[in-house]
């Protein structure tokens, strides 16, 4: 199999489980807590080794005992992080992630040495750049490095697939046409595109209405990206292209506990199954198993399954 490379942040999540999220001004108590390794970009790094890609990272922690407990952890899972730098004077990146009884989170970042992943330590870093098959990004670190990378991962031939969160009002058309696969939830295509899409009827059957998602996916295809896939949650994904659109529906494996790293695990098992030379609509099948299976365990990097995990519940479906 080829090679990802991860541009991206690097978190530990301070994971508060909560029956319902607080209301402003209202204190409530929380059932626990828990430091469990996150970070967008290291969720997704962690996630494509494990489905067996090889896999590299470029992102920045600080000089502390979080960064200690997150570096050990993407080893385990195979990740090379010789990428990844050391920022003194910045503290590692922390996440405060509530979780409610229904799996629902929210999040607040605190981004600390992602600040520092900027385009001269992909200068510094461009060999893995030019080895790698797949760049994989998100947008927890400064967005001049994204953008730059982007331009860097063409002039190489490279494939780039943006995962545009957190969430953003826009982003630039210079980067947008360097992207070849945009993995937008509801809500970033929503701000991406400033179109009000939440509350359509997106339930099961022929009834299925998907119109203002591709509507809006489109506005984005134009600015020149090549393919957007829309992550709907529960109601699986869609893949808009200029010349149509292909809904894949997610799986149901499980209850759901905790839906904090989906979409990381989403992103990263299209990555893996790129590598593979897939079509899109196949490649958007693993992606939703695999992504499946993350919402039925607690945590950001322990939920994520491995490819043996998604192989055999596919096989089952057959």
């Amino acid at each position: 199999m080829g090679r990802v490379l991860v541009v991206g942040s690097l978190n530990m999540d301070l994971v508060v489980e909560v029956d319902e999220m607080p209301k402003i001004g209202q204190t409530i108590k929380g059932k626990s807590l828990e430091y469990i390794p996150g970070g967008k970009g290291a969720n997704q790094a962690y996630a494509a080794a494990k489905l067996g890609a090889g896999v590299f990272m470029i992102g920045a922690v600080g000089n502390d005992a979080n960064s200690s407990v997150l570096l050990r952890n993407l080893e385990s899972a195979g990740v090379d992080t010789t990428g990844i730098s050391i920022a003194d004077r910045e503290t590692t990146g922390i996440a405060f992630v509530l979780v409610n009884k229904q799996g629902d989170n929210q999040i607040i970042i605190i981004s600390g040495a992602n600040s520092k992943v900027l385009p001269g330590m992909i200068d510094e870093k461009s060999y893995l750049v030019e080895n790698c098959d797949i760049v994989l990004m998100q947008l927890e670190i400064p967005l001049e490095t994204v953008i730059y990378t982007a331009d860097l991962a063409k002039k190489h031939n490279k494939v780039v697939i943006l995962n545009p969160a957190p969430a953003q009002d826009s982003l630039p058309g210079k980067l947008l046409e360097n992207v070849d696969i945009l993995t937008p939830n509801e809500t970033e295509l929503e701000m991406l595109t400033g179109d009000k899409i939440s509350g359509l009827d997106l339930g099961p059957g022929p009834g299925l209405n998907l119109e203002g998602v591709v509507l809006s996916a489109r506005k984005l295809i134009r600015q020149g990206v090549k393919n957007v896939i829309v992550t709907l949650g529960k109601h699986g994904a869609v893949l808009v292209t200029e010349d149509g659109f292909v809904h894949k529906k997610s799986y149901d494996v499980g209850t759901v506990v905790d839906t904090t790293a989906a979409g990381d695990c989403f992103s990263a098992a299209l990555a893996v199954a790129c590598l593979k030379n897939q079509p899109l609509e196949q490649s958007m099948e693993f992606a939703n198993m695999a992504a499946s299976i993350s919402v039925t365990r607690k945590g950001a990097q322990p939920s994520l399954p491995s490819l043996a995990e998604v192989e055999e519940a596919l096989a089952a479906l057959k």
